[in-house]
């Protein structure tokens, strides 16, 4: 009966966290922090990278909630019988796998939005050009022109 209620209880909270972050992700209104979101390399470089992860992890997250909240519910109201503990071991596995997922679309929107700052800087002259000063920047180099 304790391990049922503690379990249950720690369902609920994990449930109700999951849930908080991403209704928080998908509203873009998460800030960076350091417990709660996905949370990488790619994701830590910028903002936009962070807001981005945040909004596509935000569905799988979500769900992997609520399988946890339905989880904590079921052992904390339902009668101690073998389908509390089957409905329990698919919430962990459920909600793991949900939050996984979550995490990587996440870093992976992250890393394509980084990728698409970069393209959007522009390129070095890359050595192409026949000098260069202060004021008017790269100029192209004479064999260019001709």
């Amino acid at each position: 009966m304790t391990l049922r209620l503690v379990l249950g209880v720690l369902f609920v909270l994990v449930g109700a966290a999951l849930v908080s972050v991403a209704v928080l992700g998908a509203r873009s209104r998460l800030r960076r922090n350091r417990w709660a979101g996905v949370r990488t390399a790619n994701t830590l470089e910028s903002a936009a990278a962070w807001v981005s992860a945040n909004r596509v992890a935000a569905p799988p997250v979500g769900a992997a909630g609520a399988i946890c909240l339905v989880a904590g519910v079921v052992l904390l109201v339902g009668a101690p019988t073998g389908l509390s503990w089957i409905v329990t071991g698919v919430g962990v596995v459920g909600g793991l796998a949900l939050a996984g997922v979550g995490g990587a679309l996440g870093d992976r929107a992250a890393q394509l939005e980084t990728a698409s700052r970069a393209a959007d800087q522009p390129a070095a002259c890359a050595g192409t050009c026949a000098g260069c000063d202060l004021i008017e920047g790269c100029r192209p180099s004479s064999a260019q022109n001709a």
